[in-house]
């Protein structure tokens, strides 16, 4: 009988596996240089332009402003404010009573009354420390050349720790880049459905509470009531953060970059929160208020200086953008689960034992 063999058949080893290619290793490196060298001056060149340029070309166009008193001075007040090529959009009303009350309601700027002791103006520097400084430097000047007294009224008045209006400015940007921040951490961290949904909702919640306190609390920025103040900042942070969340669970990465795009790029510098979005170029300043930047400062104002007056645009606009991007949240991962391939059921074939002799 013969000995058994001692070296058994050898099996074939089976290759190692290669996991999937990533878009860094797919790329050669050449052609990844060149792209950074593209890329960096190009999203220079577009923040320069987007934060920039409506600087750059501020200017009253179709600005609100009222006009009060009788019939024939206020005509005459009309065409001085007409010869200003568009800057103004006028609107008439009987008495200074209804001037102020259609500040009060942020339906214009501000107002000139025609009154028998001269010429009133009445501005509201809580709605736009600049235009009622442009209005004040026009009347002054019209003023001037017809020798004439002007009485200036600030009939909302911006907080005496503010009165520029430099701090409240300086809010967008820091709410937008924490909304874009907690969207694009959800995603990273492969947050779904609920837990998507509750970490977007509660970290707008704690940015809320903390903008709050720190503009209203500390700073005295901020004159309305603590809460609604909390309540719209939290609405504004989660509109950002479920935008860019929604937008990376529909397109995936690529919608991080399209989200800080259009929240940082655009949304940010087009909101008109230091100036006004009837200052700023044309579409710009109307774009602005369609993008969550813009219908959140917006909205603040309103609810910190005016009593809620005018805010039922802006929290619509937050409202459809947490609403939309939150539904892209849990559409973007049904979709995912949908296309993931399934997983095959047909077990390994198992290795042929070794034949003995």
């Amino acid at each position: 009988m013969s000995a058994p063999s001692a070296a058994p058949t050898a099996a074939a080893a089976p290759a190692a596996p290669t996991g999937p290619a990533t878009p860094g290793n797919s790329v050669p490196p050449g052609r990844r240089m060149v792209a950074i060298i593209v890329l960096i001056p190009l999203v220079a060149a577009l923040a320069l332009w987007a934060f920039a340029w409506p600087n750059a070309r501020t200017a009253p166009r179709d600005l609100p402003l009222g006009v009060a008193g009788p019939a024939t001075a206020v005509a005459q007040v009309e065409r001085q404010l007409e010869q200003r090529d568009g800057a103004f959009e006028i609107h008439r009303y009987a008495d200074e009573a209804a001037a102020r009350e259609a500040i009060e309601d942020r339906t214009v700027y501000g107002a000139m009354v025609v009154t028998q002791a001269g010429p009133k103006l009445l501005t509201a520097s809580a709605a736009s420390p600049m235009v009622a400084q442009l209005l004040q430097q026009a009347v002054a000047q019209q003023a001037a050349e017809e020798g004439v007294r002007v009485t200036t009224t600030d009939v909302v008045a911006s907080p005496a720790s503010d009165p520029r209006g430099s701090a409240f400015g300086s809010s967008v940007l820091p709410l937008a880049l924490a909304g874009t921040a907690s969207g694009a951490l959800v995603t990273l961290l492969g947050l779904r459905r609920g837990r998507a949904v509750g970490a977007l909702a509660g970290a707008a919640a704690l940015v809320g509470t903390a903008a709050a306190t720190l503009a209203d609390s500390w700073l005295g920025v901020l004159g309305g009531h603590w809460w609604a103040e909390a309540g719209v900042l939290s609405l504004a942070t989660l509109a950002v953060g479920a935008t860019v969340a929604g937008l990376a669970s529909l397109l995936g990465r690529a919608g991080l970059g399209l989200g800080a795009l259009l929240i940082v790029f655009l949304g940010n510098p087009f909101a008109g929160a230091s100036s006004a979005p009837q200052m700023l170029p044309e579409p710009v300043g109307a774009l602005g208020q369609l993008l969550p930047p813009g219908a959140g400062a917006s909205l603040l104002r309103s609810v910190s200086f005016f009593d809620g007056a005018g805010a039922l645009t802006p929290a619509l606009v937050l409202t459809a953008w947490a609403g939309l991007g939150l539904t892209a949240v849990l559409l973007g991962d049904l979709r995912g689960r949908r296309t993931r391939p399934t997983e095959r059921s047909t077990p390994e074939p198992s290795p042929a034992p070794t034949a003995a002799h």
